[in-house]
């Protein structure tokens, strides 16, 4: 992907999306700067996951245009035109991506370094089995689980999972990170470790976009935050300004509900 600073990390140009007669996004736009945290939040339904999974082309656009770093993501342009990419084209591309899912999906039978030195990010680096192993535990570190680097998942909690899944996103050496409710599946009391991480990602200046019902995190972190429902973007602007005076009634009775 471009190097260029001066374009944003992520635009959608009318972006929308459809299964059949269902229109899920509706003529999504908006841009993300290097450095930035997004926030999308709003009500289930609205197409927040949806638009995170067309950023890496886990879902292909129906019409619109969406860029990472100014390249038509799963797509080649050639002389104007757009073609589809080869699906191992897409996943070369897709690798400067990380995502952290709901759900955690590690490997049962491996422990938490295992699993993180599996990922695709950290072998594509090569290096001698000691290098990837101290790689791994650097980034176990970050999470504050170097302590647990042999455990296996079942004997860890939900949220030390979790964390797993975001070191093992991270030895992608990704540009961006996307987050769709990482902390929807874990405990109330488990939400905060994670968060916390989270929080260091975006002070180390990790550009990220986070789906989430997380409302103080999206306050105390996000330099944007976008109110989605129905699939189109109802509202969006400064976190503070957007949860404390909502400009829109549909925003205004979402957040009755949620704050």
């Amino acid at each position: 992907m471009s190097a260029n600073n001066s374009i944003p990390m992520v635009r959608a140009e009318a972006v929308s999306k459809s299964y059949g007669s269902n229109l899920v996004l509706k003529s999504i736009s908006l841009e993300v700067q290097r450095g930035e945290v997004l926030c999308l939040v709003g009500p289930s339904g609205s197409g927040k996951s949806t638009f995170l999974r067309c950023i890496n082309h886990l879902e292909t656009v129906t019409a619109g245009r969406l860029e990472v770093e100014g390249e038509v993501v799963g797509y080649r342009e050639k002389a104007g035109k757009l073609y589809e990419m080869h699906p191992r084209e897409a996943a070369k591309q897709r690798r400067d991506i990380g995502m952290v899912f709901q759900r955690f999906n590690l490997f049962p039978h491996l422990t938490a370094l295992e699993n993180v030195m599996l990922a695709p990010g950290l072998l594509r680096k090569g290096g001698s089995k000691a290098q990837l192993k101290a790689r791994a535990m650097e980034l176990l570190a970050r999470v504050g689980l170097a302590e647990r680097y042999d455990y296996y998942p079942a004997h860890l909690s939900g949220g030390q999972q979790q964390r797993v899944a975001i070191a093992r996103a991270l030895a992608m050496e990704p540009k961006l990170m996307l987050f769709d409710e990482p902390t929807s599946a874990l405990d109330p009391e488990l939400v905060g470790e994670v968060l916390d991480v989270m929080k260091g990602l975006a002070e180390s200046g990790m550009t990220m976009i986070v789906v989430t019902h997380e409302m103080g995190f999206a306050r105390e972190v996000a330099d944007k935050l976008v109110f989605m429902d129905g699939g189109v973007v109802v509202e969006e602007g400064d976190p503070v300004q957007v949860l404390t005076n909502p400009q829109r009634e549909r925003t205004k009775a979402f957040l009755s509900k949620v704050l």
